[in-house]
């Protein structure tokens, strides 16, 4: 086949296989452990049959974005980021409503003491996980204009991309914050690091980057310390800093804000090696079909499930950066690169509070975890990934 008859070819045509079958085996793996978080917990709703439902429409939205050129991302991606913007500015100015008030149900609910969602009626919508798709986009997109223009650049110009990339993420950034969203707001740092890697900006500017937040954080410790009462108005909400305290000694709180940890590390502790079996679990938790999912999967396949599972991300991040490396468009590197960051982070993050290495933050483990509007960022996420993939052109003397 010529280069001119591969050029014709559908999106459809070159679809990365491999990703594919991976993304199967972890919806799969969702189902299956979901079904026994179920039985564990005695829930009333069938959450396996809305998650496969969720999956439906998430295939339907990979279809939908396989049928764009990327490229056509670069022309929407300020509509995208607008909509995304004014979907969070509605999530902050719409007035808290008291859920034990008895007033009728809030169309932002407060959940766990923050705002994050929209509901309409049994439907509910969380408009920062499409934010981390639109973040991706509008970054690439910037970044690749900024490269296009300054091919042969000084350190002033990338002190600007440095500024061009800062003023898209802040206005994001605050907004979660202000909801407040601590586990979105670290997710949208690790889309931000990953671009700021692969952006060409030179690498003592990150060094003095990564400087100034080492410093940052030791000045949150500092005022934590010396001015907690500070600190807990304007900077973190107690529930928040509560999460740290079950982190550091959740057998102190096992039976408040540490509950939920010790859980998790029984349920994955007692799976040992094989697991107690498919729906043998018997350590119960509330809510563990969220983000507390691979505690289930721990507890009932033991090591060797979890491992499988953990082996599944490292596949599907390998595939995300190979097609990275392949792609003949810096923009759809960068939307590569976007990606992998966050899905990357969500794992490490998701799976390092369920073992107690990383504080609970409530960030839900990737096409595992329940819950739809995750799951319609993350299909969408590699619906982009497969778009890049079928897009690239492989020449002969590449």
């Amino acid at each position: 086949m010529t280069n001119l008859e591969k050029d014709k070819e559908s999106p459809f045509q070159q679809i990365d296989y491999n990703l594919i079958f991976i993304l199967f085996l972890l919806i799969c793996s969702s189902c299956i452990a979901i079904y026994s978080a179920q039985i564990i917990g005695q829930y009333d709703s069938n959450y396996v049959v809305k998650q496969v439902v969720w999956y439906v429409l998430g295939l339907i939205a990979i279809a939908v974005v396989m049928i764009l050129d990327f490229d056509q991302f670069r022309r929407l991606s300020w509509y995208i980021y607008g909509l995304g913007i004014l979907l969070l500015i509605g999530i902050v100015i719409v007035p808290y409503v008291d859920p034990n008030a008895g007033t009728p149900a809030a169309l932002v609910p407060v959940i766990n003491g923050a705002q994050s969602w929209y509901r309409f009626g049994g439907f509910a919508f969380q408009p920062a996980e499409v934010m981390k798709v639109a973040l991706i986009i509008s970054l690439a997109n910037s970044i690749t204009l900024h490269n296009e223009k300054y091919s042969n650049r000084s350190i002033k110009e990338d002190f600007l991309l440095l500024g061009k990339i800062l003023a898209i993420a802040l206005p994001p950034v605050v907004l979660v914050m202000l909801q407040p969203d601590l586990g979105t707001t670290l997710v949208f740092i690790a889309i931000i690091s990953s671009l700021l890697l692969v952006s060409g900006i030179r690498w003592r500017i990150i060094f003095l980057i990564t400087l100034l937040f080492v410093l940052l954080i030791t000045g949150l410790v500092f005022l934590y310390l010396y001015f907690p009462d500070f600190f807990l108005t304007y900077i973190l909400e107690t529930y928040q800093l509560e999460r740290f305290y079950a982190w550091l000694q959740p057998y102190e709180y096992d039976e408040g804000i540490g509950y939920q940890l010790v859980k998790s590390l029984l349920a994955i502790g007692s799976g040992q090696l094989f697991g107690k079996g498919f729906t043998d679990g018997s350590v119960y938790f509330p809510e563990a079909h969220t983000d507390f999912i691979f505690a289930i999967i721990g507890e009932e396949f033991g090591f060797i499930g979890t491992s499988f599972v953990i082996s599944l991300f490292f596949l599907l991040v390998y595939r995300m950066i190979h097609v990275a490396l392949e792609s003949n468009e810096p923009f759809g590197s960068y939307l590569c690169a976007g990606v992998i960051g966050m899905i990357t982070f969500q794992v490490f993050q998701n799976i390092g509070m369920t073992i107690g290495v990383l504080p609970i933050t409530g960030i839900p483990l990737p096409f595992i975890s329940y819950g739809g509007s995750s799951i319609l960022a993350s299909m969408i996420a590699i619906g982009i990934i497969l778009n890049v993939r079928s897009r690239t052109r492989k020449y002969m003397f590449d």
